[in-house]
């Protein structure tokens, strides 16, 4: 990949997240069928609403900046879905829940580092709405890795008392 500007490299880290967020709609949706706790089950089903607003969002920051939303593939993303499908084809129960959870939380990691670089380019080029709008997304994000980590650290606690 090679880009010229600073500009040029937010438009394009926009461009993977509105890849990524699209990609996890659809993925946390089979997390939360797949998933037999409960617990990380309503989870995955509350993100994916959650997500859908950052897919919205996103629109808006594209918006704020005067470019037309556009998907750009991102490869981190599509080899994490890529890589429970084929965990799921061969394993299910608790093996496959506990998975759904690191998998839940691999993917947090990675959405709240991309949209704080993504938040602290749009502030230095001035793109103050976009932002505010970014921060906004990379706070939930936190809090939902708060929210899939304290329900795998239960799920984890059950487990061992079984």
């Amino acid at each position: 990949m090679t880009t010229d500007s600073t500009q040029q490299l937010l438009i394009e880290g926009l461009q993977e997240m509105y890849y990524a967020e699209k990609q996890l709609v659809d993925a946390l949706e089979t997390l939360a069928d797949q998933t037999s706790d409960e617990t990380l089950s309503e989870g995955f089903s509350e993100h994916r609403e959650e997500t859908r607003t950052h897919v919205d969002r996103l629109e808006q920051v594209f918006d704020e900046i005067g470019e037309e939303a556009q998907t750009r593939e991102d490869r981190v993303v599509k080899a994490l879905i890529e890589e429970h499908e084929a965990f799921a084809e061969d394993n299910d129960g608790d093996i496959l829940d506990r998975y759904n959870g690191a998998v839940g939380q691999k993917t947090e990691h990675y959405e709240i580092a991309a949209y704080g670089n993504l938040t602290s380019l749009a502030g230095k080029l001035g793109h103050d709405e976009a932002a505010d709008l970014l921060e906004e997304t990379l706070r939930e994000e936190e809090a939902a890795l708060d929210e899939v980590t304290e329900a795998s650290e239960q799920f984890d606690q059950q487990a061992v008392g079984q």
